[in-house]
């Protein structure tokens, strides 16, 4: 189970690298390139961020459920996801921050402003699911869709969800921190091993917020003849061909024009479907 999260983003990496030529021959080169160096990094805080970018993807990988039961089955489950997403911030920033150049740096404050714009509306998609649920048990959630997904009678949370999903992993559209315009912003010093395992633990993370919308919003497991784990796998695939979909369909969003639809459009929209989840349920 723990080889869960690690699997979804070594399939991640299979379905991002299709529009890229010779992926095999990309990670042996930078298993053999020599790591850049730059004036006085802060080398510590430099590994720590770009190891704990994929300890973050683990760890939220651990409360989802493949088939009916996860590996960790928290009572704060959601709450204990979220978290796991939030220190994706810390993550990016100490690698900004440690390799002491400007580039890297640039795209480490814009990680942190697009997390401002999207963790507000994100947090009430993910509290919409848990009072439709009465629970932050993500196993109670899978069992509240027994007669109804949830991405069916809350699409507003829904669609709020896929957005921040592409946020979270600063992927597609949402890629302003890795933008080319700053020589590719966080990774712009990023070379060798470094550069492999932090493009391995962005790939984890995209699988595991695609996942994550399986137990959510997509009923878990559930479906006619397939066993669990097979449905939970078909269903995240479907999500993720989404994602990857939107990273060739989306032009990248500046990172105050998203601020700006996170307080006027997806904060408004994800309150109102707050409160009539809140009005059905009670």
């Amino acid at each position: 189970m723990i080889a869960y999260p690690l699997a979804l983003g070594a399939f991640t990496f299979a379905a991002a690298a299709f529009d890229t030529r010779r992926p095999l021959s990309r990670v042996a080169r930078l298993l053999v390139q020599q790591r850049r160096r730059t004036l006085l990094p802060d080398t510590l805080l430099m590994r720590i961020g770009v190891v704990s970018l994929l300890a973050a993807a683990v760890l939220a990988g651990i409360v989802l459920p493949l088939g009916d039961i996860p590996l960790l089955d928290l009572d704060v489950g959601i709450v204990w996801f979220n978290a796991m997403e939030v220190c994706v911030w810390g993550s990016l920033w100490l690698i900004g921050w440690g390799v002491n150049a400007i580039h890297p740096l640039v795209g480490g404050y814009r990680f942190i402003a697009q997390g401002l714009a999207y963790e507000l509306p994100h947090m009430f998609a993910l509290i919409t699911v848990a009072l439709g649920a009465g629970s932050l048990r993500m196993t109670d959630v899978v069992a509240a869709q027994q007669g109804l997904w949830f991405a069916v009678w809350m699409p507003a949370a829904f669609g709020v969800y896929l957005i921040s999903a592409l946020a979270i992993a600063f992927w597609g559209p949402m890629s302003q921190p890795l933008g080319q315009d700053i020589a590719g912003g966080v990774t712009a010093e990023l070379g060798g091993a470094d550069r492999l395992l932090f493009g391995i633990g962005r790939y984890a993370l995209l699988g595991v917020v695609a996942a994550a919308a399986v137990p959510l919003f997509l009923g878990g497991g559930a479906g006619p003849w397939l066993p669990e784990w097979v449905w939970t796998a078909l269903k995240t695939a479907a999500v993720l061909a989404v994602l990857v979909w939107a990273r060739h369909r989306f032009p990248a969003v500046r990172m105050d024009r998203f601020m700006q639809a996170s307080w006027l459009v997806l904060i408004p929209v994800t309150l109102v479907q707050l409160l009539i989840v809140g009005i059905v349920v009670l």
